[in-house]
């Protein structure tokens, strides 16, 4: 029985030829078809977690509420962080290489698809990624430096060496005037200050500049502003940090000797350092309300939690086999965990401090960031 139908365009399925008994079992084979295209294409939500896989190569976006990816974009062979725009429309995935590779991948959320790749050179190695003032602010390990990139020109406008080794991840005040950097092989904290600073003093004899037509006063040398490097010695290997949400602390986990460096930023001195049997820390998150401090180890299983005030151990929560990334949901209800080995994010609740769900977001999952998709 013929059942198909020659067009201009192919080959048609025609109703009108199907047996009567098997008409109502087409009409349903069409709509499972279309039911399941409409609900393989979900749309971004307003709110998302951004999920690497270094074993898959993409980005992954998560709802929040289900925990379930509801889209994944590839991107570039070695991902290590990302960040959102502001206004959550955007990520941004540095791929690192050891500090060999050379890209910022950037990706449309909204739309679910990769947008274009920034070439850093002859900055090497990004890697730590911070967005703010409309532009991208990243470490690049491989050239010891950092740079800022502004995607409305497609260019990198700003760059700062630190001549320390591994500088490695990044964090930048709300007025873009301080910029914080860890050296993970030197064992050091950056601190890069724009500063006004006093004017120069003119030669032994020389004349002062004389002032413009219609200036009042004495004449002086101009004002000038420039970048201020203070170099802080920490824990041995410290890589993960953050500063607490009141701005006065920047903690430090060392890798190598287990340590946490507490950094006063008004004086920017270490003021104390903790015995936290943290070796092979990999990242430190403060809580949004700055009473618990999370850090991650590598090699460890456990999740370690502090209390940011009294800075005593509150608990290790068993999460795996070792984790890297932290990430936590604004509203403060819980902490993403990236356990790297066990291919998994685990979901942990910031009251019971317990484990109480899983994402699949690929293998090898990493970096993290949430982004918050404004009107």
């Amino acid at each position: 029985m013929k059942l198909i139908q020659q067009s201009e365009s192919g080959f048609l399925f025609d109703p009108m030829r199907i047996p009567k008994g098997l008409f109502n079992t087409y009409v349903v084979f069409l709509m499972s078809i279309c039911l399941s295209s409409s609900c393989s294409a979900q749309t971004t939500p307003e709110q998302s977690l951004l999920v690497l896989s270094k074993s898959n190569h993409t980005l992954s976006i998560v709802d929040p509420s289900t925990l379930k990816v509801v889209a994944t974009m590839p991107v570039g062979a070695d991902p290590h962080e990302v960040i959102a725009s502001t206004d959550g429309k955007t990520a941004y995935v540095s791929i690192y290489g050891g500090g060999s590779l050379h890209e910022i991948n950037i990706l449309d959320l909204v739309g679910q698809k990769p947008i274009s790749t920034f070439d850093t050179r002859p900055l090497m190695g990004p890697h730590g990624l911070y967005f703010i003032g409309g532009k991208v602010w990243f470490s690049a390990e491989g050239t010891k430096t950092v740079g800022r990139y502004d995607p409305a020109t497609n260019k990198m406008d700003w760059c700062m060496g630190t001549g320390q080794d591994r500088t490695h991840m990044v964090w930048v005040s709300n007025d873009q005037k301080t910029v914080y950097t860890t050296n993970v092989s030197s064992a050091t904290v950056s601190v890069l200050e724009y500063t006004q600073l006093p004017p120069p003093r003119p030669p032994a004899g020389a004349a002062m500049p004389a002032p413009p037509p219609g200036a009042q006063g004495q004449p002086g040398p101009p004002a000038r502003s420039d970048w201020i490097q203070t170099i802080i010695p920490v824990a041995k290997g410290s890589e993960g940090f953050d500063v607490s949400p009141n701005g006065k602390e920047l903690w430090t986990a060392g890798a190598g000797d287990g340590n946490i460096s507490i950094i006063n930023l008004s004086t920017k001195k270490v003021e104390a350092t903790l015995d936290a049997k943290v070796n092979g820390a990999n990242r430190l998150k403060f809580t949004p309300d700055g009473k618990l401090v999370l850090v991650s180890c590598l090699g460890q299983g456990d999740l370690i939690i502090l209390d940011g005030v009294t800075r005593k151990e509150v608990k290790r929560v068993p999460i795996g086999h070792g984790a890297a990334g932290i990430e936590m949901d604004p509203n403060g209800s819980r902490a993403f965990v990236a356990c790297t080995p066990d291919n998994y994010v685990a979901v942990v609740d910031l009251k019971s401090l317990m484990v109480t769900g899983h994402i699949d977001a690929g293998g090898g999952p990493d970096g993290m960031a949430w982004a918050a998709r404004s009107h």
